[in-house]
């Protein structure tokens, strides 16, 4: 997830490392904060498989800092893994906000909208976190206020996010909705 937040960042616009830092750390850090021992490294491993370019610039006050872009290739990296997204990005909550952070970068709403319907095809499974058998439980089925509270969460969140998917999908596939996100739809 942080590999593809890096690259749907630089996408955005070249950016110094603690700019980058600072960004992937409002998106994901509240998951896990950033360390420079795990950012560095992959910073550096993106760089190698030719996928962003480090240059170095005069610093503002103090000593020179690396701007960081994307190559072409990083570019189409970020482009194949919004088309294709792995199982992961759909079903974990997580990578799914880290996937839609940047989906508006695919042009085509052909593309946003089958990535949008994989993800509401996950969510209309049965689905819950406890299971008595082939039963899925719900919240009426605990007298525990916090299991309850779980559910209750959980199911409201599906809700809004449901309702979200059908109404993106819906403005996204209208007659006459233009092809490309470059286009006025609203979403």
């Amino acid at each position: 997830m942080l590999e593809f937040a890096i690259l749907g960042f630089l996408y955005d616009e070249p950016l110094h490392g603690y700019d980058l830092r600072k960004r992937l750390a409002a998106l994901t850090g509240h998951v896990r904060p950033i360390a420079d021992g795990t950012l560095y490294p992959m910073i550096k491993r993106l760089e190698t498989a030719g996928l962003l370019t480090r240059d170095l610039q005069p610093g503002q006050i103090a000593a020179p800092r690396h701007m960081l872009s994307l190559t072409p290739a990083g570019r189409a990296e970020l482009l194949r893994r919004l088309r294709e997204p792995d199982e992961l990005f759909i079903t974990d909550e997580n990578r799914w906000f880290a996937l839609l952070a940047f989906l508006r970068h695919l042009e085509s709403h052909t593309e946003q909208a089958a990535v949008l319907r994989r993800r509401l095809g996950f969510l209309a499974q049965p689905a819950s976190f406890f299971w008595d058998g082939d039963r899925p439980l719900r919240a009426a089925d605990f007298d525990d206020p916090f299991r309850r509270g779980l559910f209750t969460i959980a199911t409201a969140t599906t809700r809004t996010e449901l309702r979200w998917l059908r109404d993106t999908l819906a403005d996204l596939e209208a007659p006459g909705a233009p092809k490309s996100a470059a286009g006025d739809v609203t979403t």
